[in-house]
């Protein structure tokens, strides 16, 4: 053998040895990249798969917690537990619930979904049953396989309790497998044909082991690498990524083609759930988070060129008594002609473009742009009085004619506030300022509100715990039979002795105590005090006991507890029943004249006294005394402030009197402060009197004297 010749035969030999080495070497790496693909591209669809089917789970854990935490409101409230067994068990039945537990406000379980209830009555002991009964709005927990959703149960500021859902996160791990499972089925299909079609090659000529290397990079490994570019797209919340189109028949054209269905089906959930995050469910109208994106938006855009928005608020007066009275069925009723008027008012205005949300409960706003030639406070006032006119007329519910009005604040960017938190402050602040001028109408933003908004803020602040700290006391005021000048009992009056502003009127913290609530508390407070120290008060001249009047708002008067707090205030004090009266306001009663008249009979059965406070400033109807029957009327102190100089004054006051003893009901003349009122109230034979004429109101221990 030649030595060129074999020498030449070794180095085609060595050349195609090395060729196909390389070859080889490429076919295995090329290998491994797929391997390293098609794991990655498993891995980012567990992630995108698992992150989507866990937040399905939360959100339709949420949606029927809520749904059922709507329905047990009225059960709890009645206590009906067949009701919340019925709704417990329908719950249990949904698919991947595992528990459904019904739990009172101190976390005993009230029923589990079970027929006998073996837990009835028995403390929530599990791990997170500590956070589920702190918890003062919708709370989600997850431990180990399980996800627990939990919401408290409230009627207006009452706590009834709550509900716990627990879902079993195995059914969402098993669909996860399963949609995961075909995928990795479709690449380990895939990639076996492609090592066999690689290893093929590698047999052949070294130009054909390259051209098959290209054609393999072109055919295979780009497309997946395109599937994995677009899961990441996915991932991100990009749901318009390129997806490499495909006629191909084989695994991978039905991979890619699955994929594209797979981007297309999650799209639709996506859209579905930000559909549903950015509208209102009730109402249809944008909610709290689509406007205040909205209007964040917009502020950036107007940023430094000098445009204007209006921000109008809209709350509807006194919507609690709909939903306290007739239901929240009938309150969602309002609530949903109320967004149709609303948006009848916009475009009655011509406002284009108008953002109209509910912000929740009986809450709108409006975001309106200016209008070409037109000032934005002129279009702003012209909608602000649209509003209040067509909120103003009559609503037909169920058959009644509802008439309730609504309050509008309007706030203007730049003028007022330079971000969105500030417009919506200030909106806000302008709606209340609404509210203290009268209701059913609307007020633009100024400091001088927004001063005024912070002091009642401080003022409630600095009321909460004023008991507590022994700011607030309670005096005695003395109440004198006219035609003898008898002292027969007292009205207890609360005064607050602020550490820093002094004494502060009741006519200014009595109606923050109202607003905020807190008239629940200090009242039941005023009452067991008043009980407690006149059940010690000494015998009168004649014998008798002096009684006691306590004033009731109209708050307390629709608080269905009442009657036990007065209950147990006599029973503490063990003050007999006839000695405490109760003042209630005629404006309080026609709010609701069923409830009331109810109550006050009740009351009156028990034996307490009732006498309807302030008459003759409010609607004065002899219907209303028809209805709700009372043991007494006071006579308001501005028909007596006058009653030596104004003829009328002085006719009112004797009608009343004469109207009030037809019908057996005494009469109480109050603010009297003159020598000469107290002898007219004599010969028009009236019953009590009381007024600093007479005597200002005493602490407890020198009215205590002052009975001797």
């Amino acid at each position: 053998m030649n030595p060129r010749r074999s020498s030449l035969q070794w180095r085609f030999g060595s050349a195609v040895a090395g060729l196909l080495l390389l070859m080889l070497i490429l076919t295995l790496a090329l290998w491994f990249r797929q391997t390293h693909d098609e794991r990655e591209t498993v891995e980012i669809a567990r992630q995108s798969t698992h992150a989507l089917l866990l937040q399905q789970l939360r959100d339709s854990g949420q949606a029927q917690v809520r749904q059922l935490a709507d329905a047990l409101t009225n059960p709890l409230y009645y206590f009906d537990l067949e009701d919340v067994g019925d709704q417990a068990r329908d719950a249990l039945r949904s698919p991947g619930v595992a528990y459904v537990l019904v739990y009172d406000p101190e976390g005993r379980i009230l029923h589990d979904g079970s027929g006998d209830i073996p837990a009835y009555g028995r403390p929530m002991r599990d791990a997170l049953a500590g956070k589920v009964v702190a918890a003062k709005a919708m709370l989600v927990q997850q431990t180990g396989a399980m996800l627990d959703v939990s919401s408290p149960i409230f009627v207006g500021d009452e706590r009834l309790g709550g509900v716990r859902i627990g879902y079993s996160m195995d059914a969402a791990a098993q669909s996860e497998e399963q949609t995961l499972l075909g995928l990795r089925e479709r690449l380990s299909s895939v990639n076996r044909i492609s090592l066999l079609w690689l290893l093929a090659m590698c047999a052949g000529l070294g130009v054909v082991c390259i051209l098959g290397a290209v054609a393999l990079q072109r055919m295979l490994v780009g497309p997946i690498q395109a599937l994995a570019d677009a899961a990441r797209e996915i991932e991100q919340g990009n749901f318009t990524a390129p997806i490499p189109a495909t006629r191909r028949d084989d695994e991978l054209g039905d991979l890619t083609r699955a994929f594209g269905h797979m981007r297309d089906s999650v799209a639709r959930h996506d859209r579905d759930m930000r559909r549903a995050a950015y509208s209102d469910a009730l109402t249809g109208l944008a909610n709290r988070l689509a406007f205040r994106t909205a209007l964040d938006q917009r502020l950036r855009e107007l940023h430094g060129t000098g445009g204007q928005l209006a921000l109008l608020f809209c709350d509807l007066d006194d919507f609690k008594s709909i939903n306290d009275t007739l239901g929240h069925e009938a309150g969602d009723d309002v609530l949903v002609q109320t967004a149709s008027r609303i948006e009848q008012a916009v475009n009655t205005i011509g406002a284009v473009g108008a953002l109209v949300a509910r912000l929740g409960g009986d809450e709108f706003v409006i975001l309106l742009e200016p209008t070409p030639g037109e000032a934005m406070d002129e279009i702003a006032t012209r909608l602000a009085e649209a509003l209040v006119q067509n909120l103003a007329s009559p609503l037909l519910l169920h058959g009644r004619r509802l008439v309730l009005g609504t309050s509008v604040g309007v706030a203007i960017f730049p003028d007022d506030a330079v971000n969105a938190s500030q417009l919506m402050k200030c909106g806000d602040i302008a709606m209340y300022q609404a509210k203290f001028a009268g209701k059913n109408c609307y007020r633009f933003y100024s400091r001088s509100v927004d001063e005024d908004a912070m002091r009642r803020l401080r003022l409630e602040q600095d009321l909460r715990g004023a008991w507590d700290r022994g700011e607030l006391s309670v005096v005695y005021q003395p109440i004198y039979r006219t035609h003898d000048r008898a002292l027969m009992g007292a009205e207890a009056l609360l005064r607050w002795a602020h550490p820093v502003e002094g004494a502060i009127s009741p006519d200014v913290f009595v109606p923050v105590a109202e607003q905020s609530g807190l008239i629940d508390e200090i009242g039941e407070r005023v009452l067991r005090t008043a009980c407690t120290e006149a059940a010690d008060w000494p015998r009168l001249a004649d014998g008798s006991r002096p009684f006691v009047s306590v004033n009731v708002s109209g708050r307390q008067l629709r608080n269905v507890g009442l009657f036990a707090q007065v209950v147990e205030a006599l029973q503490l004090s063990q003050l007999p029943a006839d000695r405490l009266h109760l003042e209630v306001t005629e404006t309080a009663v026609i709010r609701d004249v069923a409830h009331a008249a109810d109550l006050l009979s009740r009351l009156r059965n028990l034996g307490v006294r009732v006498w309807l406070d302030d008459f003759g400033t409010g609607y004065s109807s002899l219907n209303h005394l028809r209805r709700v029957q009372v043991d007494g009327l006071k006579i308001d102190r501005s028909f007596i402030v006058d009653l030596l100089d104004d003829a009328g004054d002085l006719a009112l006051t004797s009608a009343t009197m004469a109207m009030a003893h037809s019908l057996g009901i005494i009469v109480v003349a109050e603010g009297v402060e003159q020598r000469g009122q107290y002898d007219l109230l004599r010969e028009r034979q009236g019953d009590y009197v009381q007024g600093f004429w007479l005597s200002e109101p005493l602490a407890a221990a020198d009215f205590t004297r002052l009975l001797g």
